[in-house]
């Protein structure tokens, strides 16, 4: 399935910005300054994310292997039944 992950990353990274944003703006009380740490953390993955991604899309699909894979239609084997006691 084709996905635009490059969008996807850069909707979170922006709401997280907003998030941060709003935080800043409002001033959280000393308890929950943790909230201003989270969106900061958020950015950051956000941007390593994105670029993880363009870096992936750079490089192309891996090559494809020649040989066909055939289906798994052995049955597995049946463990021992457990000695009597």
């Amino acid at each position: 399935m084709k996905t635009n992950d490059t969008a996807t990353i850069l909707v979170g990274t922006a709401l997280w910005a907003i998030a941060l944003l709003v935080l800043l703006i409002a001033q959280p009380d000393a308890g929950h300054r943790w909230w201003i740490w989270t969106c900061v953390s958020g950015i950051c993955g956000g941007l390593f994310g994105l670029w993880f991604v363009r870096r992936r899309d750079r490089r192309g699909p891996p090559p494809a292997s020649e040989e066909a894979v055939e289906p798994a239609t052995a049955i597995p084997p049946v463990s021992p039944a457990p000695p009597a006691l």
